[in-house]
């Protein structure tokens, strides 16, 4: 026999697709020759399965070549290739029958010694296996855990290609992946923990409740870092579907813990300012990776004195926030990447950052007109809710106060999402924030005129967008879904423009 084929999985972002990848082998003058549309790490594999295969006690065919990932016209990268080319080259040599693997995805990179190591992405390869009906898969040993979080399939793992041919050859057993146990709960910040700023928290609160995004601003020590470390803390545990998502873009990333498991918490991203426009939206030569922002997916994307980043970074975000995902173009083709995060930015008022506030800053209107100015227009029309912070008294943090915890603040937070969700559920939404502008200025659900006589006026003097507008009656919507009532009424959309704006009452 010559020819034979075998099993794998392509990454194109964060979608898998089935791969078949065959092996020919022919007389004439020795080599190997892989098409594809392989990259540069699918090219070393000649190297390293050769060098695999040999020291693994097997013997190489002294033929030409020729290996071929189906489909060809898909775009095939990274290492996860090996051991499936591995084993079609000895079975297309005769020395190893493939009857065993008949159906069965193989994944897995080779080392030189013929040992199999972990690959990133595992979780979205096995994922599209599932999908395209495949029953069994083997893996890297390390890789297990996670690939048993899939329901449905029988997962085994392989440490090296001895055992993998042992178990071909004369069915030695492979490697059962150990049995999840989910970690304890890590004790995170909480929100008790913060002194005094109920502007602070209310914000964080209707945050929470809609999923709408919040601009921190306010001198040094007032409190934002505090708040917006604190806000995963009041969010629900991610959901079934929602928790594949989040774990197969850490998988990609790289960033799984070794226990393997679903991630139920809502992650929390925090760049450095000097972060680079591809770190955070995703980039990277050759298969363009996820960036923080993708990272932060139904989590929070939190962006630490925002007036240092680069504005090309700043305003990058701006496609992401309003679609939901991000399309990474090259010239092989493109990855897109879901990227549904809460944005939270925070921010001093000036460059001088005096603790004491307004009252006592140095600097000119000029050089804080600038400095604010860093965050352009557009961005922050994106952004919910527009909070400024007072500075901390010494009542509010040396006196004993009743502060209500995360527990207390997320109870109230699930319950404004659930009646939002049913709600919304016939427009396919589960949050405020998600509710197109125009289903809401339309019956059953616009909002009477008396109750927005003050914000159709701010937007007839131009003092607020008409995407300002949508994102204020959003705002009240979920003000009256975290006070319990069905419809927001004048009061809640004054709190809205409030909250939006730092004016009215």
């Amino acid at each position: 026999m010559s020819y034979a084929r075998v099993l794998c999985v392509g990454l194109v972002g964060v979608t898998g697709h089935l791969v078949e990848v065959e092996a020919d082998l022919a007389p004439g003058l020795p080599g190997v020759v892989i098409s594809g549309l392989p990259d540069t790490a699918l090219h070393e594999a000649r190297d390293r399965v050769r060098a695999a295969v040999v020291n693994s006690g097997q013997h190489w065919p002294n033929r030409r070549i020729t290996l071929n990932l189906l489909p060809a016209t898909l775009p095939k990268f990274g290492s996860a290739f090996d051991l499936a080319i591995a084993v079609a080259l000895l079975g297309g040599s005769g020395e190893l029958p493939l009857a065993p693997l008949d159906g069965v995805v193989i994944l897995g990179e080779l080392g030189l010694d013929g040992t199999v190591r972990p690959v990133r992405g595992v979780l979205p390869m096995v994922a599209a296996a599932a999908r395209a009906g495949v029953a069994r898969v083997i893996v890297p040993a390390a890789n297990s855990a996670e690939a048993a979080v899939v329901p449905g399939l029988r997962v085994r793992g392989v440490d090296t290609l001895h055992r993998l041919i042992a178990f071909v050859r004369d069915g030695a057993p492979l490697i059962e992946p150990p049995t999840h146990v989910s970690p304890p709960a890590t004790s995170g910040p909480d929100l008790v923990e913060v002194a005094g700023q109920g502007l602070g928290r209310r914000a964080l609160e209707v945050a929470a409740a809609g999923g709408h995004h919040l601009a921190l601003i306010g001198p040094p020590g007032a409190g934002k870092t505090m708040l917006a470390e604190r806000l995963p803390s009041i969010l629900p545990e991610l959901d079934d579907d929602a928790a594949l998502e989040v774990t197969a873009l850490h998988s990609i990333a790289g960033l799984l813990p070794a226990e393997g498991g679903l991630l139920r918490r809502p992650p929390f991203q925090a760049p450095h300012h000097t972060a680079t426009i591809p770190s955070i939206v995703g980039g990277g030569a050759g298969l363009a990776r996820p960036g923080a922002i993708s990272l932060a997916h139904r989590g929070v994307l939190f962006l630490d004195e925002a007036p240092e980043f680069s504005r090309a970074a700043l305003e990058a975000l701006r496609q992401p926030l309003e679609r939901g995902r991000v399309l990474l173009a090259r010239s092989r083709g493109g990855a897109e990447y879901p990227a549904q995060a809460q944005l939270v930015i925070a921010a001093n008022p000036c460059p001088c950052a005096n603790p004491a506030g307004d009252d006592r800053c140095e600097c000119p209107p000029q050089a804080r007109r600038r400095y604010l100015g860093r965050l352009s227009g557009p961005l922050l029309d994106r952004i919910d809710l527009q909070v400024r912070l007072l500075p901390m008294r010494a009542a509010e943090l040396l006196e004993p106060g009743t502060q209500e915890s995360s527990a207390v603040v997320a109870a109230r937070v699930v319950a404004a999402r659930t009646a939002a969700a049913s709600r919304w559920s016939a427009l396919g939404r589960r949050l405020n924030a998600e509710v197109p502008g125009p289903q809401l200025r339309r019956p059953p659900w616009q909002l009477p005129a008396s109750d927005t006589a003050e914000l159709r006026a701010r937007l007839d003097s131009g003092s607020l967008s008409a995407r300002g507008f949508d994102r204020v009656i959003r705002l009240a919507w979920t003000i009256a879904d975290l006070d319990g009532r069905a419809r927001p009424d004048r009061h809640d959309v004054g709190e809205a423009i409030h909250l939006r704006t730092g004016e009215g009452t």
